[in-house]
């Protein structure tokens, strides 16, 4: 697969100074931005949940692809360039080899995420009661209907 950045050359480019965000949580707009250079970090709930410095990176996906608001904000940590793709669903259309980056790059996340998860139920086993939270909600995430069920107990 060519480089995410090759894709994106004709593009517009945007720049950020240190402390502005690229993205903030809560809001929609349809955008999806592409790291040229620089370094964010992205914060969920006040919390920061990672920084990232590797140019290829993609921001705004989940918004675009679930159509909702952005579930986390991106801030500049140093000067930032970045592609900007102002109507992500347009362009994710014409443009599949880009689509499928973004769905590696997801599957990528979700690999991660699932690991890291049955790492933190495997560490939890038996010491902990309030972890088994953890196994409501991949249960939950699995099979809807049997929250239901849950609930009604």
């Amino acid at each position: 697969m060519a480089d995410i950045l090759d894709y994106c050359k004709d593009l517009k480019q945007v720049s950020f100074k240190s402390g502005q965000k690229l993205l903030s949580e809560g809001d929609r707009h349809g955008k999806l931005f592409v790291l040229i250079e620089g370094e964010v970090e992205v914060i969920r709930e006040r919390t920061q949940v990672t920084h990232i410095d590797e140019p290829g990176s993609i921001f705004g996906e989940m918004s675009t692809l679930l159509d909702m608001p952005h579930s986390a904000t991106v801030k500049a940590l140093s000067d930032v360039k970045a592609y900007e793709i102002p109507d992500a669903l347009t362009f994710l259309d014409k443009r599949p080899e880009f689509s499928l980056h973004i769905a590696t790059m997801l599957a990528r996340r979700l690999y991660y995420t699932t690991s890291y998860l049955v790492d933190l139920q495997q560490q939890a086993a038996g010491k902990r009661q309030d972890l088994d939270l953890v196994d409501e909600i991949l249960a939950t995430l699995v099979d809807p209907e049997q929250f239901k069920a849950r609930k009604k107990k």
